[in-house]
């Protein structure tokens, strides 16, 4: 039919797509001297800055574990090698020592380990979980499995109990907030950690419906909008953090509930997480007059204040790549697929580079190359997210594997 071949067209190109990002990253990013990855790459393969992040280095690990492990091309020892070598450099340097108890991930690092900067927040954390327990996946290795779970304790014990080990401290004037990121990320290691364990998915499975709640506060103003940030009572908050909006964010969380209500055969669930998360944020974000999605809106309509808002990035078109083949393998509704092929004609079309392999990050509204390095502080190896984001290429974040993945039984199906 026309439709299987379309969606064989599709599969062909994310293949060939995925295969040039990771031959980009083993050529150009591994360092053979300190291990780990650089991270900070040219449009070209040149390295421009010796900086590791923590969480581009978990990313990759995470990467090339999912790859080896699920997509038989991948089951490469060379693959795996690098995974370890990442992990090695991720347990000997990531974390940074503490006197007054467990000692946070550092935000970025020299390129023989030496913390240099760290983030108030969770996300090297959450990324370094990531890495570990899919290694161990791979590896066998319980310790390191261990190593992932201890981590992820410390993270919920930061969100839901004692945020005084970030070093965020509390100002009078800046009530604590619900981020629809933190719910985010950690419903991504919920669904990371349980993956084929039930001991995990009983521990695990009360933080996985708080995340759920927590992320539906930011449906507000009834029904007609995703809100990055609400106040802890699930309330729309003041001022332009209140009214800042990120259809790609939005996007990436409708896929998270959406995997998590089939896994807990919750319908209603999943219809929510089509109408609200997917619906919804392509409506808004979608740029009618130069196509792709806007980084940022202020849902009063004001000029939101980040000066990249009107970029159109990788990720947000590889979240909702996902979200909508994902969406369509679960439900059947010619629609989603529709909306697929929308953000796959946009985000072919302008973001791999022909000429050197990966994929450019940063576009102007218009569609044109602004940034054309291939890897820096919060891109690097394609993953999934956030994430994300986050993610990189489809391939990665998307994790152009599950999309590949994705595309797959759909065709299969559609061909029986």
């Amino acid at each position: 039919t026309i439709m299987a071949a379309l969606l064989e067209q599709y599969r062909k190109r994310i293949q060939t797509e995925l295969d040039r990002v990771v031959d980009f990253w083993m050529k150009y990013s591994h360092d053979e001297q300190y291990g780990g990855f650089f991270t900070c790459i040219g449009k070209d393969g040149k390295i421009y800055d010796e900086l590791k992040y923590v969480w581009l280095q978990g990313r990759q690990v995470w990467m090339y574990c999912r790859l080896y492990r699920t997509v038989e091309r991948f089951h490469r020892p060379e693959v795996l090698e690098a995974a370890k070598s990442g992990g090695a450099f991720l347990q000997r340097f990531a974390r940074v020592q503490s006197s007054d108890g467990p000692g946070k991930c550092a935000f970025c690092l020299t390129r023989d380990g030496r913390a240099v900067k760290v983030q108030r927040t969770i996300f090297s954390e959450c990324f370094y979980v990531m890495a570990m327990d899919e290694l161990a996946r791979v590896t066998g290795n319980e310790a390191m499995q261990a190593d992932a779970e201890s981590m992820m304790d410390q993270l919920v014990h930061w969100v839901r109990v004692d945020s005084s080990g970030l070093g965020r401290p509390q100002m009078p004037g800046d009530p604590p907030v619900n981020s629809m990121a933190v719910p985010m990320m950690l419903l991504c290691l919920v669904d990371q950690l349980t993956e084929g364990r039930e001991k995990q998915a009983q521990k695990y499975r009360e933080l996985g419906d708080w995340c759920v709640k927590q992320i539906l506060q930011h449906v507000q103003r009834n029904d007609k909008a995703i809100l990055e940030n609400v106040s802890m009572d699930g309330k729309e908050i003041p001022g332009c953090q209140g009214r800042l909006q990120n259809p790609g964010h939005a996007l990436e969380a409708g896929w998270f509930l959406l995997k998590y209500a089939k896994a807990q055969d919750d319908t209603k669930l999943q219809t929510l997480a089509v109408e609200m998360f997917m619906d919804v944020p392509f409506h808004t974000g979608w740029d009618k007059q130069h196509g792709g999605l806007f980084y940022f809106l202020d849902a009063d309509g004001h000029c939101p204040t980040q000066l990249e808002w009107n970029m159109k990035l990788w990720w947000p078109h590889c979240e909702a790549l996902i979200s909508y083949l994902m969406a369509y393998s679960y439900l059947k509704e010619p629609a989603l697929l529709d909306r697929f092929k929308q953000v796959y004609d946009y985000t072919f079309s302008h973001f791999p580079d022909e000429e050197h392999g990966e994929w450019f990050g940063y576009l102007s509204r218009q569609g044109e190359v602004v940034l054309d390095f291939k890897g820096g502080p919060f891109k690097g190896k394609p993953f999934k997210t956030h994430e994300s984001r986050t993610c990189k290429s489809v391939l990665c974040t998307c994790e152009s594997s599950r999309v590949l993945m994705l595309v797959e039984p759909q065709k299969s199906a559609l061909l029986g």
